[in-house]
């Protein structure tokens, strides 16, 4: 039988794949057989990202870009086509995150966490559209947010951002189903992370919080992006296109 969830032979971009969240979906679209582009701003963490999956025998490479930048989002990808030969799966990882209230946040400030993290994803999906179109498929998975499902009051730009994520990836599985492309979202919960790390310190009790609302009684792993990264990325989801899936725990479930 073949396996669905062979991604041999298949080329994936992750932007801000050299850490967190990014990372741990890097690495699992490498070991279903992907080879994969990281991309970031940071020369020196997607080096080591990418050093560690060529350990593994990965066939991976480094792109240092700034996503919100169409011209620079256009040369990575011509930069991956021109390395593995095409593009299957994007993953729109690249974010940020200003924790302040709204009324004290600044219009630069809001400008900057939309533009990172939806303004990105528009430029990078319609970056790579031709090439899936040509190759006659492809996926793309959209990070979201528990955020976009409710809010709180510390993260008026990135709720914002993140609700919007969810809205473009359904406007997107409309408008290229017919190219075969799946676009799918993930909403992950709180997930144990450089940005978390952050969060927590900023923010009295939160983990305490965190982990009486969680069935599962603990933070998320990057690890535990693997899968699902698989699955959005593969062809065991051919039928699946314009949903957002929580990754929490059970945190989003939960009265």
């Amino acid at each position: 039988m073949t396996n669905l969830f062979d991604l041999t032979g298949r080329v994936a971009i992750v932007t801000g794949g050299n850490g967190g969240i990014g990372l741990g979906m890097a690495r699992g679209l490498a070991q279903a057989g992907a080879a994969v582009a990281i991309v970031g701003r940071d020369a020196a963490k997607s080096g080591a990202a990418v050093a560690g999956l060529q350990q593994n025998g990965v066939n991976a490479i480094s792109v240092i870009a700034d996503v919100t930048d169409k011209a620079a989002v256009d040369r990575m990808v011509a930069r991956t086509q021109r390395e593995f030969g095409r593009v299957d799966i994007l993953v729109n990882n690249a974010g940020i995150n200003i924790r302040k209230a709204p009324h004290a946040l600044a219009p630069e400030e809001w400008d900057s966490v939309i533009r990172t993290n939806l303004t990105s994803a528009f430029l990078c999906s319609q970056a790579v559209h031709p090439a899936m179109k040509q190759a006659g498929g492809g996926k793309i998975i959209n990070i979201g947010s528990m955020m976009s499902i409710f809010g709180a009051s510390f993260a008026p730009a990135y709720a914002a951002s993140k609700g919007g994520i969810v809205q473009f990836t359904r406007s997107c599985a409309v408008a290229w189903a017919a190219d075969n492309i799946q676009v799918n979202a993930i909403l992950p919960g709180w997930i144990d992370t450089d940005l978390t790390k952050r969060a927590r310190a900023e923010i009295d009790g939160l983990h305490d919080r965190v982990l009486a609302r969680t069935p599962a009684a603990r933070w998320g792993a990057i690890d535990d992006f693997a899968g699902i990264a698989v699955f959005l990325a593969s062809r065991a989801s051919d039928f699946v296109t314009g949903t957002a899936i929580p990754v929490d725990g059970g945190y989003s479930v939960m009265g």
